[in-house]
C-alpha cells in the first residue's frame, strides 16, 4: 500500500492509531482468528473487537472471509497489505529555476515489447491484450496505463534551456510497477533508465500491487489487475544518478552530452539479460494513486 500526506490517505493512519488494532493486527499476523478468540486474547468485549475490524476493513488494511464454525458463521480477518510506503512532497530547490514538461504515457516516440502487454484509456483497452500491434493504434495517445514484460518504450523529453542557461539537474517523476498478469506484491522486477542511450541506472522494483484499490483508478478496471503503482523521483545531477535520494550509478549530467540536443531521449526498459525480469507497468493520470503522467522538470542556473 502506498500512502502520501493528503486527506486521501488519512483513513488509513486513523485506523492505524489505536492500541487496540495495532495489537489485532499482530495477532492475525501469526495464525487465524475469529471474533471469540481475539476478544479473549484482548481482554475486550466481542461488540468491540467487531468495531476495530469493521475499521480495519473499511480501509482495505484487512479483509474477512467466513467459514462454519459450531456456533454459525465465523468471521476469520486477514492481513491484505504487506508494507506501507508513504511518500512526501517533492524537495523545492529554492536556489534553482526549473522548465517543468509532463509528458502523456501513451507518447512514446519509440517501443519495442514483449507480452504480456497492453494500454488501457481512462475508459476502455486499446486495442488487443498482449498484442504489440496495440501499441501502434491511433487511440495509444490517450493511454493512462501502459504494461509489457520485456522491452522498453521511449519518450522525448523538449530540452528548453537557452544558450545562457546551465542544466543543473534533472528530474523525473513517474509511478511504476512490474509487471504480473494478473498482480502480485512480490515480484521483483529489474528496470533499467536510459537517457540519450546511456544507461544512467537500473532499479529493482519489487512488485505489482493490487492489496487496495488505486485512489484514480476507474472503476470499469477490475480488482484483482494492477491497482497502483510507486511514485519513484529519478535525479541526475553533476556527481551522479539517485532514485529517490539512493546512489543508483555513477552517471553524471557530463556524462549525456545533452548542451546542444533539441530534446532528450529516455527509455524505460526491462532488458533481456536482467536478472530480474518482471516487467514494467506505468500508470498516469486517470490510474493509480497519483494524479501525473511522467513528469519531468529541468534544473537550471
Amino acid at each position: 500500500m502506498q500512502l502520501d500526506i493528503t486527506p486521501n490517505s488519512l483513513p488509513v493512519y486513523e485506523a492505524l492509531a489505536s492500541n487496540v488494532r495495532l495489537q489485532i493486527l499482530q495477532l492475525i499476523s501469526e495464525r487465524d482468528y475469529n471474533i471469540t478468540e481475539l476478544s479473549e486474547s484482548l481482554g475486550l468485549s466481542k461488540a468491540i473487537i467487531t468495531k476495530h475490524i469493521q475499521k480495519l476493513e473499511e480501509t482495505r488494511l484487512i479483509h474477512c472471509k467466513k467459514r462454519p464454525g459450531k456456533s454459525g458463521v465465523q468471521k476469520i480477518p486477514h492481513l491484505a497489505v504487506d508494507t506501507i510506503d508513504i511518500t512526501f512532497p517533492t524537495k523545492i530547490y529554492r536556489s534553482l529555476s526549473k522548465y517543468t514538461s509532463q509528458i502523456p504515457l501513451g507518447h512514446y516516440t519509440n517501443f519495442e515489447v514483449m507480452p504480456t502487454c497492453g494500454l488501457a484509456t481512462k475508459t476502455e483497452i486499446v486495442g488487443k491484450l498482449d498484442d504489440p500491434l496495440s501499441f501502434v493504434q491511433p487511440d495509444r495517445v490517450n493511454a493512462s496505463l501502459l504494461w509489457f514484460s520485456e522491452g522498453f518504450v521511449e519518450y522525448k523529453i523538449p530540452n528548453a534551456l537557452s544558450d545562457n542557461q546551465t542544466l543543473r539537474m534533472i528530474e523525473i517523476s513517474m509511478e511504476i510497477a512490474s509487471e504480473f498478469p494478473y498482480s502480485n506484491n512480490v515480484w521483483p522486477s529489474d528496470i533499467t533508465f536510459r537517457l540519450n542511450q546511456i544507461p544512467v541506472g537500473t532499479w529493482t522494483c519489487p512488485g505489482n500491487f493490487s492489496d487496495v484499490r488505486g485512489f484514480y483508478t476507474p472503476d470499469w478496471w477490475d480488482d484483482n489487475l494492477s491497482q497502483y503503482g510507486l511514485l519513484k523521483h529519478l535525479r541526475i545531477n553533476e556527481n551522479n544518478c539517485t532514485i529517490d535520494g539512493e546512489a543508483l550509478s555513477r552517471v553524471s549530467l557530463s556524462d549525456l552530452h545533452i548542451e546542444n540536443c533539441q530534446f532528450i531521449n529516455f527509455r524505460i526498459q526491462v532488458a533481456e539479460n536482467a536478472q530480474n525480469k518482471g516487467g514494467v507497468t506505468l500508470f498516469g493520470n486517470g490510474f493509480g494513486n497519483h494524479a501525473q503522467d511522467i513528469i519531468v522538470n529541468l534544473y537550471y542556473s
